[in-house]
């Protein structure tokens, strides 16, 4: 049982008259009149045993982006159901309204409407409906909370999204379908077609052309159906932010454009998350739902403060890649020496392609030298940078290949590289 804050008003009220009259009679004339609405509000209030509740709505949903779940009761007993709600959602899911005031007649239904809006990417969870049904006089209520599981799982924000027109212009240049032909690197043979002035002469087919009185040409487009391994470092490195996001938000980003991009040029994706141990592991989903089962594998994915265990990452990835595929690592480029031997047995058998998110403001610091504390900020600076140069130019030794843009830039960068990999028939 729960009162209202009319009943409160009521003994206040109460109160006023004992204070008036002053006399034990009054008191017992009052507490006895106000118990007695009590019980009487209370039995004529609507069990809440009989009331029958079920959810429907959104379960996924971007980031900042509104979802709706609606809860419907059904009230199954003989009296009018006057109730209050309240929906048990964690604030960071935003959910709007909190609580609800709904009125049911006998035998029908209502529904709470609520909108969710989380604040980050991951499962919002809500466990409880608590209800109470008043009686007709408001003074109290019977209550009761039931189990009503529901989740809205919020995905990560695909800010690079505006990017994906432009690629997918790119690469149907590479595919040859557009009327400005690159001439592309690839290693699949197309089609033949007639010699023109400017062809390469090792690409005609001289058995083709002595069936013919014509020159006749190969023309090859890029590679499919190639796989391409994204390998996402969610480690202690992850976790910086860089321009009010952590590196892993920037680099899940990049990972969506980069799907979009490659179910759309033929080549199948992967996904390895990891730092001590597999965070998320997504294997071969089709082309048609490689974008939707990699963006619901990373809306989980939380940095961990803690140092990757580059050997556990690299036999995964032997393990699951037996045949020559694109690696694309994402990580930083101040990580721990444990990775530099790791990427040997990588580069030997794969394409590498690393990725890291630089700080645009690393630039900024280096060039500062008003006083002694923007002397000694530039040093660190100069040496953070130097650092990262070295290590990329061991990498590139490796024969990998290196992205280092700010995050503004870093998912198209990414993407450009993948493109440029594929024209040269690298993949």
């Amino acid at each position: 049982m729960a009162l209202s804050g009319r009943a409160a008003a009521v003994a206040l009220a109460g109160v006023l008259v004992v204070l008036a009259v002053r006399s034990a009679v009054t008191v017992a004339v009052v507490d006895g009149l106000l118990l007695a609405a009590i019980i009487a509000d209370v039995a004529l209030a609507a069990p809440v045993g009989a009331l029958q509740l079920r959810r429907g709505g959104d379960t996924r949903v971007r980031l900042d982006e509104p979802a709706t779940v609606t809860t419907t009761i059904v009230n199954t007993s003989r009296r009018p159901l006057r109730a209050q709600l309240r929906d048990a959602w964690p604030p960071s899911a935003g959910a709007r309204p909190a609580r609800a005031t709904l009125t049911v007649p006998s035998g029908g239904q209502g529904e709470l409407v609520v909108t969710v809006r989380p604040a980050r990417h991951g499962d919002c969870v809500a466990e409880r409906v608590t209800i109470r049904s008043f009686g007709p006089l408001g003074l109290a209520a019977r209550q009761r909370g039931q189990h009503l599981p529901w989740t809205v799982r919020a995905l990560p924000p695909f800010r690079s999204r505006r990017y994906l027109p432009g690629m997918l212009a790119q690469l149907r240049e590479l595919d040859g379908q557009h009327r400005e032909v690159r001439p592309g690197q690839g290693s699949e043979f197309d089609s033949l077609r007639e010699y023109v002035i400017g062809d390469d002469v090792r690409s005609i087919d001289w058995r083709s052309t002595a069936r013919r009185r014509d020159v006749l040409v190969r023309t090859w487009r890029p590679e499919r159906d190639r796989r391409i391994v994204f390998v996402l470092d969610t480690g202690r490195t992850a976790a910086g932010r860089v321009a009010g996001y952590p590196r892993l938000d920037t680099a899940m980003d990049a990972v969506q454009l980069l799907t979009a991009l490659a179910s759309q040029a033929g080549d199948r994706v992967d996904l390895i998350a990891a730092d001590q141990r597999i965070r998320a592991r997504v294997l071969a989903p089709s082309r048609t739902t490689a974008l939707a089962s990699v963006t619901d594998a990373l809306a989980t994915l939380e940095p961990e403060l803690t140092e990757t265990d580059w050997r556990l990452v690299t036999a995964t990835v032997l393990a699951h890649a037996r045949r020559r595929c694109l690696v694309v690592l994402l990580t930083d480029l101040n990580f721990s020496v444990d990775l530099l031997p790791e990427l040997r047995a990588l580069t030997a058998r794969h394409q590498l392609l690393a990725g890291a998110v630089a700080d645009p403001r690393l630039a900024e610091l280096a060039a500062g030298r008003g006083d002694a504390a923007s002397v000694y900020a530039a040093a660190a600076a100069e040496r953070a940078l130097s650092q990262r140069a070295a290590v990329a130019a061991r990498l590139t030794r490796l024969g990998a290949t290196i992205v280092d843009a700010p995050p503004d830039r870093f998912p198209a960068a990414l993407a450009e590289a993948y493109l440029t990999l594929k024209g040269s028939g690298r993949l």
